[in-house]
């Protein structure tokens, strides 16, 4: 991995990188997936707008991570906290996780899962969930951080019926661990 990047608390000051790596993930993780028009038509200054408050308004137990390189550029982030939507025994949620194509395969998403996994502990949550599309590819992370598949459920997504299913942890601890690196696994 690249000693440049680091994983630190997102700041109202990196929305537009964080925006930029939003779009960016959407558009080359989603395509058949989500309608193409809602994916061409992602307006990197709207969602700017929007991580600027979101990151201003996360409060105890709840944040935002970003990697950032040398030159202090966003190339990935990741949101938690509590559980927004029920599933049974579990108590927080890691809400987003995306890396640019480059940043991947360099082991970022296993420390920023590690990191939210950490955050949450010390904010009172020993379990969470993370929801994905049933038909991403990318699920498989998910399994191989110890995610065992939870629940599912029916969504409507610009105007196109999807599946999520929640991949959960019983226990948190084992995956802050593998902050630490692989010598901990």
């Amino acid at each position: 991995m690249d000693e440049a990047l680091v994983i630190r608390d997102a700041r109202p000051s990196d929305a537009v990188g964080i925006a930029k790596v939003h779009v960016a993930t959407w558009q080359s993780t989603y395509p058949g997936l989500v309608p193409d028009t809602y994916l061409v038509n992602l307006s990197e200054a709207a969602a700017a707008m929007r991580w600027h408050n979101a990151v201003q308004a996360h409060g105890p137990g709840q944040g935002a991570l970003v990697v950032a390189d040398a030159a202090d550029s966003v190339v990935g982030f990741a949101t938690y906290g509590g559980r927004r939507i029920p599933v049974e025994g579990y108590d927080g949620e890691f809400y987003a996780l995306y890396l640019l194509d480059e940043a991947q395969g360099q082991g970022l998403g296993r420390r920023l899962m590690a990191t939210m996994a950490e955050r949450l502990q010390e904010g009172g949550k020993r379990t969470a969930v993370v929801w994905c599309l049933r038909d991403n590819p990318a699920r498989w992370f998910y399994e191989r951080l110890g995610g065992v598949r939870v629940a599912e459920r029916p969504i409507r997504f610009a105007g196109k019926e999807l599946v999520e299913v929640a991949y959960g942890w019983h226990d948190l601890a084992p995956l802050a661990r593998l902050s630490a690196g692989p010598e901990m696994r």
